[in-house]
């Protein structure tokens, strides 16, 4: 996507809402209800703005939530886009390049994950400080627009080390069990195999899924600073003996909701 892209976006924006969001959030699969916390909310279904399709996955209601949050204006991403709908990883992206353009400088983003270290349980929450990108490739991949970002950003510390001891010390405050691992993303849809978890575990992933990596390069691209946190709402394939099946993981997601809930409720209020 190019500037003037993001332009016409912010323009058709800002005909809805007059608020300037300073720190963004994405909410994956079963985390959307945070964005009904948000007060005084102007909302902006993504189907009512130029270059943004409709999510197709159940669970993403598909809109922007712009608000209050324990006293910081916010923007919520109520859904998400997937490599594996169909759009490119641009496209998945690019939303992180129009909050980006509506004034945050900070953004955290959440998803659900499968467990892939044997050490964790469903219902963990994991903080992310690394991440192993087996999309097979990059949003930023074309020509380079230096207003948006780099031509060659640096990802060695992509998940700010600040924002992640700050999420600790409002875990530990909260008595929320919290981890900390590794994210490896695939493209999906399919689950993984046992023999590809296996390979993924010797690689160093703890947890497993099929977002996240886009949007983070997106952000680190333009500078912004980035903490995530995983859900684990499934161990991975062939650890435990049963199928993998989204129900498993909406329904685990919804169980850990209100833990999840305070604490990025925490988070935000102390940034």
């Amino acid at each position: 996507m190019e500037m003037s892209h993001i332009e016409e976006v912010l323009e058709a924006i800002g005909r809805k809402t007059k608020q300037i969001p300073e720190i963004g959030l994405i909410l994956g699969s079963g985390l959307g209800d945070l964005a009904e916390e948000i007060t005084s909310a102007d909302r902006v279904p993504y189907q009512s703005l130029p270059y943004f399709p409709e999510p197709t996955v159940k669970g993403h209601k598909g809109q922007f939530v712009i608000g209050g949050l324990e006293g910081k204006s916010v923007i919520a991403m109520q859904g998400r886009y997937h490599h594996y709908e169909g759009y490119s990883l641009k496209q998945v992206a690019f939303p992180v390049e129009v909050m980006k353009g509506l004034g945050i400088r900070t953004l955290i983003v959440t998803n659900a994950a499968g467990g892939i270290n044997l050490n964790y349980s469903p219902g963990d929450l994991m903080l992310i400080h690394d991440h192993i990108n087996m999309l097979g490739g990059s949003p930023l991949i074309g020509p380079n627009d230096d207003l948006i970002g780099p031509r060659f950003p640096d990802m060695s510390a992509s998940y700010d080390p600040s924002l992640i001891d700050l999420a600790k010390k409002e875990a530990d405050q909260l008595s929320v069990k919290i981890r900390e691992g590794v994210y490896l993303a695939t493209p999906g849809p399919q689950y993984e195999t046992p023999a590809e978890i296996r390979m993924m575990r010797v690689m160093g992933a703890d947890a497993v899924g099929m977002s996240t990596v886009p949007e983070v390069i997106a952000a680190r691209h333009g500078r912004l600073q980035v903490l995530g946190i995983s859900c684990i709402t499934n161990m991975a394939s062939g650890i435990l003996d049963q199928p993998l099946s989204h129900t498993e993981v909406m329904e685990t997601a919804d169980r850990v909701k209100e833990n999840f809930t305070r604490l990025v409720k925490g988070i935000v209020k102390n940034i």
